[in-house]
């Protein structure tokens, strides 16, 4: 890695409006309380943390270009914009801040959509993601406690949560999510 945390965190802040960072702050935080709950590495949920959303504020047209580009996640571009931010961040993660770790790249990649098989790490930023203390939408109060006992538990509903709005919306779900979902649902049962 070429940064030192603090370069990290002022490269990652000045590239959103503060009340983002503010979300990335709490994601961290939460992050590295499930990490120690869990049993993931803190420092690693930290640092996954800190750049989980590191291109959310790039213009859509330039996350297009870096996934076109870099023959990224082609099938991301027929998905909801909403998505490309976490394949570019783990590009860019790697490429402008030297990260090189693939646990913590995965974790910045799949924190919107999960994925069949997560790690354990992959499941502590998703999770941390929903349930930071900033958030406040229908639901979240229950998959923080549902968080409290079990990360799984926790995540099915996050993604329960999100399936939901998306299906009030009428917009297309990324199969990838429902699939994570059902991983998820199989690994409990």
């Amino acid at each position: 890695m070429r940064y030192s945390r603090d370069e990290l965190i002022k490269a990652v802040s000045g590239q959103m409006p503060e009340k983002r960072w503010k979300h990335t702050e709490g994601v961290m935080k939460s992050a590295v309380e499930l990490a120690k709950r869990y049993g993931a590495d803190p420092q690693k949920a930290d640092l996954a943390a800190l750049m989980h959303d590191v291109a959310k504020f790039w213009p859509i047209d330039q996350q297009e270009q870096v996934i076109r580009e870099n023959h990224l996640n082609q099938d991301l571009l027929g998905n909801d914009k909403q998505l490309w931010h976490a394949e570019v961040g783990a590009f860019v993660a790697k490429r402008d801040y030297g990260i090189e770790d693939e646990e913590i790249l995965d974790a910045i990649r799949y924190h919107t959509s999960g994925r069949i098989g997560m790690t354990m790490l992959d499941k502590v930023i998703c999770l941390a993601d929903y349930i930071e203390p900033g958030r406040d939408f229908p639901g979240v109060n229950n998959i923080r406690k549902l968080a409290n006992h079990s990360l799984e538990e926790g995540l099915i509903a996050g993604l329960d949560s999100t399936i939901h709005f998306l299906l009030e919306k009428r917009k297309v779900i990324y199969p990838l999510t429902v699939l994570s979902r059902n991983d998820l649902i199989r690994q409990i049962k």
